[in-house]
């Protein structure tokens, strides 16, 4: 059985340390004197299991974005060189908008 970082972190610690006395692995070598914190890292370890939780970018075009970026900073650039105070303001709205944009669309990964 395959299991998941968010599955075992949510799983009580009786459980997590049923899972681990089927597993010969070093890493929880001693699980019943371990806490649920330092169980979960070595279960982890055990079955090769990523402790991060990956996310992308779903429904825009993550590269057309951040072209679009690119190029409100080179605006940026430029109005801060000409000290041109309302020019600026846009370009740094617009920049924040479409990061903005982009961190909206961001979901887990299965």
């Amino acid at each position: 059985m395959t299991h998941t970082y968010e599955e075992l972190k949510h799983k009580p610690l009786a459980e997590l340390r049923e899972i681990a006395a089927g597993i010969t692995h070093e890493a929880v070598q001693g699980y019943t004197q371990l806490n649920k914190d330092h169980l979960l890292v070595a279960l982890c370890t055990a079955l090769g299991i990523d402790m991060k939780a990956h996310k992308e970018v779903k429904g825009i075009d993550k590269g057309a974005v951040k072209a679009r970026i690119k190029e409100w900073k080179g605006k940026r650039d430029a109005a801060l060189a000409a000290h041109d105070r309302k020019a600026l303001k846009v370009a740094l709205d617009q920049i924040h908008q479409l990061k903005r944009s982009m961190r909206k669309a961001m979901v887990r990964a299965a």
